[in-house]
């Protein structure tokens, strides 16, 4: 992930054009919004632009799939068909990768998604991404786990097999290289 929060222009204009192609190729994400007024908001918010640009480096390919009316923000979320590559192989969150004593993965999900400024999905968002098409066929997503779970030791993922969405529990602790995780922007 990139240190620096600034995006050169020439970084920018390619990350709009990819953003733009998938918005284009992707319709049904998304109906009935227009990409100039998404590009419009992206382009006054440098900082959303950049955790943008760090979704997609690390294989995300981050697309709209909402806009809240209320605020006026656009909604993006991690749209690769399997859990991010370049996110994977990650326990749950801090604690949990200290509490490792052997075979430490090299990061966690909730640190790096805030280090990336952006938030792990909810199992209520990854059933929503899901209704769009399906994701997560061969791979897995931790997802926002609730405190009374955390609290116990635990954390959930979710996947799609056999036409379902299935949740599960895992300790926090536990990494795959099959299992990473999706994360959402409002810009």
């Amino acid at each position: 992930m990139t240190k620096n929060k600034e995006l050169s222009l020439e970084q920018r204009e390619e990350l709009l054009r990819t953003l733009k192609a998938r918005f284009e190729k992707n319709m049904h994400r998304h109906k009935g919004l227009e990409w100039a007024k998404v590009q419009a908001k992206i382009e006054a918010n440098t900082e959303k632009l950049w955790s943008l640009n760090e979704m997609e480096a690390t294989g995300g390919e981050p697309d709209v799939v909402g806009h809240d009316k209320k605020t006026g923000e656009y909604i993006f979320y991690d749209c690769s068909r399997e859990s991010p590559k370049g996110r994977r192989s990650v326990c749950y969150d801090r604690e949990a990768l200290e509490s490792r004593k052997k075979h430490k993965p090299e990061n966690n999900a909730i640190d790096m998604a805030t280090a990336m400024g952006i938030e792990l999905l909810t199992e209520e968002q990854y059933r929503m991404l899901q209704k769009l098409e399906n994701f997560d066929m061969k791979t897995s997503s931790w997802v926002q786990t609730p405190a009374s779970i955390k609290k116990l030791g635990g954390a959930i993922f979710c996947d799609y097999r056999y036409d379902t969405v299935f949740v599960y529990h895992n300790g926090a602790e536990s990494y795959y290289a099959a299992r990473g995780f999706r994360g959402s922007l409002r810009v």
